[in-house]
């Protein structure tokens, strides 16, 4: 090579190894199984055998088992956070093999779900809105080998699909047939003020670390009921029609702003109303739980 031309050479190549390393959009994986077994390196190993190059990273795999709620609040919880073109696997699934749909919805954000059709998209559609829905078309997108499988269609359909369309190796419109725009989705109780001033909600997800009890009402809420920072707040929070607790709490800014092991309401990272102990678990002390079943209310005292 002429000494002359060497520095325009590497500077190439280094381009190209640098544009390779930028090519693929991520894929991020969400699941119910545990690490206990190798079904989540299975799946990885699914993407990677579709593309070696393609970023990939975890969600969660600590869903709780067949918790098809919780899938679609982390799903939630997280997707704001990355860019545009990110595809995400999530696979809870307790209808595995049955005659749900397999599909990618495309987000009005631009992110991309591969899912079943099974409630996971819930929060999803209504949060961030549905451009498109496209059902897997198993005959062109499914790992070859697996036809018999039935019930692993996290490795053989939901992983391979992903990564395919991360990797660029198909488009959106290559998934499949293309869906009215509307998924399968759970009920549950929008937050909202009544009339007497009362707000309401639904606790949707802990924050599973420290037991504080996350719920889906707003600061606005709290300002149209007329809740203000240093009140107090009484509170109710039940499991259907059963009271798991009722009590007393102020509406502070940080855990630190009450005496260890107190009650507090604060805004958590989501900016939605939440309750705490201060150095100590809530849903732990009073068996609170969580899930569209799981409904809070508060109102000023």
């Amino acid at each position: 090579m002429d000494i002359r031309t060497a520095p325009r050479v590497l500077a190439l190549t280094l381009s190209l190894l640098a544009g390779s390393a930028f090519a693929n959009e991520a894929l991020v994986i969400q699941t119910d199984f545990g690490l206990k077994d190798g079904a989540v390196s299975a799946m990885k190993g699914v993407a990677f055998g579709v593309d070696r190059t393609l970023p990939l990273q975890d969600l969660t795999h600590e869903i709780p088992a067949y918790n098809i709620w919780e899938a679609s609040y982390r799903l939630y919880q997280t997707i704001n956070y990355w860019p545009k073109g990110t595809v995400f696997v999530s696979v809870v699934d307790p209808g595995v093999g049955t005659a749900r749909h397999s599909v990618v919805l495309k987000t009005r954000s631009g992110h991309y779900i591969v899912s079943p059709d099974n409630g996971t998209l819930t929060l999803v559609a209504e949060h961030f809105g549905i451009e498109a829905v496209r059902q897997i078309d198993e005959k062109r997108n499914r790992l070859k080998g697996s036809e018999k499988s039935y019930t692993f269609h996290g490795r053989d359909v939901y992983a391979y699909t992903g990564a395919r369309l991360a990797s660029g190796t198909i488009s959106y419109e290559q998934v499949g047939p293309l869906l009215p725009a509307e998924v399968v989705t759970i009920p549950y109780q929008a937050a909202l003020v009544e009339s007497d001033g009362t707000v309401k909600g639904t606790i949707p997800i802990l924050d599973v670390q420290y037991g504080n009890v996350w719920s889906n009402i707003d600061e606005t809420l709290l300002t149209k009921a007329g809740i203000n920072k240093g009140d107090n707040a009484c509170l109710k929070i039940s499991e259907g029609e059963v009271v798991k607790f009722e009590g007393k709490a102020p509406y502070v800014s940080s855990f630190g702003d009450v005496p260890e092991g107190q009650p507090l309401i604060y805004l958590n990272s989501l900016l939605q109303v939440s309750v705490a102990l201060n150095m100590d678990s809530f849903a732990a002390k009073h068996q609170v739980a969580s899930g569209a079943n799981w409904h809070i209310s508060l109102k000023k005292c």
